[in-house]
């Protein structure tokens, strides 16, 4: 499997972590298996709070099994439209999730959509099921982030601060350093949640 190292010259760290992982015949992308675990963890952070926000159990798996996938869905519908021209020659790859194209702001827009129609289905009072969800979410994106490290992207710009990622380009054949911004992400979403 082809991977490429990443390196913090500032903090002397240089790795090469794979992409995935096989288990038999069937290839698992990390940044796949990573976000399924902050899903998890929110999910049970969840779990642990909903008495405090007047929800059942029940209520909360099932809403779960209903708006997870409809923001899954709303994730790739989101990204498949701003990639248009990518998809507008063949619509039916618009169904190829495999191979990648999510985006966060359509999964965080269905998720909103599908709390407030779930919550008016099942009578719970929509603040407080936002306000249940939203601290899950801060969990699932602090977790989630770290898939992005893994597939070597959500980068931002270029800089020689003490926290650079170097990643190799290699058309040009040289280094090149960039904010890793799935860590900044990833620790501002830790401190919302504490805060």
């Amino acid at each position: 499997m082809l991977t490429q190292i990443i390196s913090f010259p500032g903090l002397g760290i240089e790795i090469n972590p794979p992409k995935g992982f096989e288990i038999g015949p069937v290839h698992i992308q990390f940044y796949g298996a990573i976000i399924a675990f902050g899903l998890v963890l929110a999910a049970f952070y969840a779990m642990k709070r909903k008495s405090q926000f007047g929800i059942t159990e029940n209520d909360l798996l099932d809403g779960l099994l209903w708006i997870v996938p409809f923001a899954i869905l709303c994730a790739r519908l989101y990204y498949c439209i701003f990639q248009w021209d990518s998809y507008k020659s063949n619509p039916i790859s618009i169904l190829y999730i495999w191979e990648g194209g999510l985006a966060i702001y359509g999964g965080v827009i269905g998720a909103a959509v599908g709390v407030c129609v779930f919550s008016g289905f099942k009578k719970i009072r929509i603040p407080a099921l936002l306000d249940l969800v939203s601290l899950g979410f801060l969990i699932g994106q602090a977790a989630g982030r770290w898939g992005n490290f893994f597939n070597r992207e959500a980068f931002g710009a270029p800089t020689d601060s003490i926290f650079r990622m170097g990643l190799l380009n290699s058309v040009k054949g040289s280094w090149e350093y960039y904010h890793p911004t799935f860590l900044y992400e990833s620790v501002w979403n830790v401190c919302g949640f504490v805060l």
